[in-house]
């Protein structure tokens, strides 16, 4: 099951469409679905995420927390509204597409995928660009 929560003021559109998107990838890679949740959030509530858990002193867009169990996906995906914004500026990109490429990564991470050297995180954009790819097929098809 997924869920989608809130600590600011957002709500993720298209909910059952994304839904159904996340849990093809899930598929898609011989695994099965737990429950997943989202957690959509400031930069503030992040950073203090990412002190506390990580002892990372800076701010991300995303963490996720891997509550995995053999191939069931479980786990807690945070995600800053804020630097999602900003960096949907930065890159030239809309909002959606940049909220929904850090939606497909964080289930990348739970799935098994990491983005810690070069060669991983190249893999890693290749995956997201394939998730990508597939949600607007998905959409009309699904």
């Amino acid at each position: 099951m997924i869920t989608y929560q809130s600590e600011i003021d957002f709500e993720l559109e298209n909910q059952s469409e994304v839904t159904e998107w996340i849990k093809y990838i899930i598929e898609e890679e011989s695994l099965e679905l737990g429950d997943l949740t989202y957690v959509f959030c400031s930069d503030a509530y992040l950073y203090d995420l990412n002190v506390e858990f990580l002892q990372h002193d800076t701010l991300t867009d995303i963490i996720s927390f891997d509550y995995r169990v053999g191939d069931l996906v479980n786990g807690e995906i945070y995600i800053s509204i804020d630097r999602v914004k900003e960096n949907a500026m930065d890159f030239g990109v809309s909002f959606v597409d940049e909220l929904h490429r850090v939606i497909i990564h964080g289930v990348l991470h739970i799935c098994g995928y990491d983005d810690l050297t070069d060669a991983e995180e190249k893999a890693m954009r290749t995956k997201e660009d394939w998730a990508l790819s597939l949600r607007d097929f998905l959409k009309d098809n699904l």
